[in-house]
């Protein structure tokens, strides 16, 4: 803390023993947050092992060797589907982190390390807001052409609305890019 900070605050004898009691106890009732920490990360290795699940899951389906066939729909469907999983884990990931940093401690290790990435950077909550918002529409923009593999085009109108859709996800896109600074 900085020494104008701590000039400005009331000394342990200036303050009432219920002040500080409860102030230590409010102060330290910040830790329930490694509860989130923990199933986060949790959540994080579920979510990848299921992700790699999927992946191989669809790639069993998918490939036929006794007559060297592959259904490519179904591959890219559980291959986009798997990337989709990694990318809720990476959500979670961002996000344990993020509220370890914010309300417990700067993760030191990782600081200090040379693969630390300003991915995993967070100095406020705005930081941790925007860095999974932005993943979070990456979720989306996975998820609706995973949903675009299997669709059934009966019309004319049917391929012009999914045209519409990913132009719009494009023009998202590219506004998402340039909002960046």
């Amino acid at each position: 803390m900085e020494p104008d900070k701590c000039e400005k605050l009331k000394s342990t004898e200036e303050q009432s023993l219920f002040e500080r009691v409860f102030e230590s106890a409010l102060w330290s009732s910040r830790l329930i947050v490694i509860l989130a920490v923990i199933f986060g990360i949790f959540s994080v290795f579920l979510l990848f092992i299921a992700g790699s699940a999927e992946i191989l899951g669809s790639f069993r389906e998918a490939v036929v060797l006794s007559s060297m066939e592959v259904d490519y729909t179904t591959l890219l469907s559980g291959i986009i589907g798997g990337v989709d999983l990694y990318l809720i884990g990476m959500v979670l990931l961002i996000f344990s982190f993020g509220i370890y940093e914010l309300a417990i401690s700067k993760i030191d290790v990782a600081r200090c390390s040379e693969s630390y990435h300003s991915l995993l950077e967070i100095e406020n909550l705005d930081d941790l807001k925007n860095k999974i918002i932005k993943v979070i529409i990456m979720v989306l923009i996975v998820s609706f052409f995973q949903r675009v593999l299997s669709m059934k085009f009966t019309s004319s109108t049917d391929m012009l609305f999914m045209a519409a859709s990913i132009g719009v996800i494009c023009i998202g896109v590219f506004f998402l890019q340039k909002h960046k600074v």
